[in-house]
């Protein structure tokens, strides 16, 4: 790959003229300029975006860092993402920590070295001091999905608490009692608010809730199928099941079908995240769908924000409202519906 000295050198000028023509900070002689443009043209040459943006003082490029690139749910935040971004004139430059904390820091890393004008992230721990690098380089950030603790951090929320309390009292209603959950580490806030809302829930019902029937996964679908068998194979039987993110909820699936289990009649389900197969008749499946693609653009509009006007804003913390798909997975035994309940209130 040609680098700058290799322009000079085949348009027969100095690495100085070559780069005043690439930035315009000097006139440069008519004749002179056309050989630097002929000799970038004819060996490629790309000048380096990082010096480019040094030299600029700015930077076109925002880094968006999430935890499992394998999650559909992440397609839809990242559109939502790159949409605004691409409306400001930015690019974006993606990462996955696949909810490892070396991979995680390992990426900070390296959006911190190149400078990127802002960043937006996926914490998978709620303490995060590693920003510090970002802060030290005044590069803004915006967490979303999950909270950061943070004074200066926005966060970009969905109410995690509201949509599983929504949830258990549908099943409630609808007649189950022997109610688990399978949530997420509790290191995250997503994993620990559904899991609050799960309790809330049982509680305003009457219900104590029974720690047997609460266990936290990776959000993987193996950690999803593994913690399903072991509730099913819990000497008192369940009767509804709440399982809080869709590849969880795809090792889950496979763990009733491995043991013939009919969906509602043998056990009601109930997810969290909408997946593309949710409605479909053979599963028919209630979920609490989340507005991802708002998730991603909300932050960044928010990171847009700090960077066209930094040090204005105070922090600020946005949730947006869950929607409780009601489907034939969580029906009453004698009383089929499928309908939408809109979580905005409580």
């Amino acid at each position: 790959m040609a680098n700058i000295q290799d322009v000079a050198k085949h348009a027969g000028v100095s690495i100085a003229t070559v780069s005043r023509v690439l930035n315009g900070t000097a006139r440069v002689n008519a004749e002179v300029s056309a050989r630097v443009h002929a000799a970038i043209e004819e060996l490629q040459y790309q000048p380096s975006r990082a010096a480019r943006a040094l030299r600029a003082n700015r930077s076109t490029i925002i880094g968006l860092l999430i935890s499992d690139i394998q999650n559909p749910f992440f397609t839809t935040l990242i559109r939502g993402v790159e949409d605004v971004a691409q409306r400001n004139g930015y690019s974006l430059i993606l990462c996955n920590s696949d909810e490892d904390p070396q991979k995680e820091q390992h990426y900070i890393e390296v959006l911190s070295a190149e400078r990127v004008a802002g960043v937006i992230i996926v914490p998978i721990r709620e303490n995060q001091r590693t920003l510090r690098l970002f802060r030290e380089r005044e590069i803004p950030v915006v967490s979303v999905d999950r909270r950061i603790k943070d004074s200066a951090t926005d966060a970009i929320l969905v109410d995690n608490k509201r949509g599983a309390h929504e949830a258990i009292t549908h099943l409630i209603t609808n007649g189950y009692r022997r109610i688990a959950i399978i949530t997420g580490p509790m290191t995250t806030t997503t994993g620990r608010e559904r899991l609050e809302g799960y309790r809330q829930a049982l509680q305003d019902a009457g219900i104590a809730y029974d720690p047997a029937l609460e266990l936290c996964g990776t959000f993987k679908d193996d950690s999803g199928r593994q913690l399903a068998i072991e509730l099913l194979g819990l000497q008192s039987p369940i009767d509804a099941l709440f399982v809080c993110n869709n590849l969880m909820m795809m090792g889950v699936l496979d763990a009733l079908t491995a043991r013939h289990l009919r969906i509602p009649d043998d056990i009601a389900i109930v997810g969290f995240d909408e997946m593309p197969w949710a409605a479909l008749s053979t599963i028919s499946l209630t979920t609490v769908t989340q507005p991802v693609y708002e998730l991603g653009s909300t932050a960044a509009m928010r990171l847009f924000q700090r960077m066209q006007h930094p040090g204005t804003f105070t922090r600020q913390e946005i949730v947006l409202a869950p929607t409780l798909q009601i489907r034939s997975s969580s029906r009453p035994r004698m009383h089929p519906a499928s309908t939408t309940v809109n979580l905005t209130s409580r």
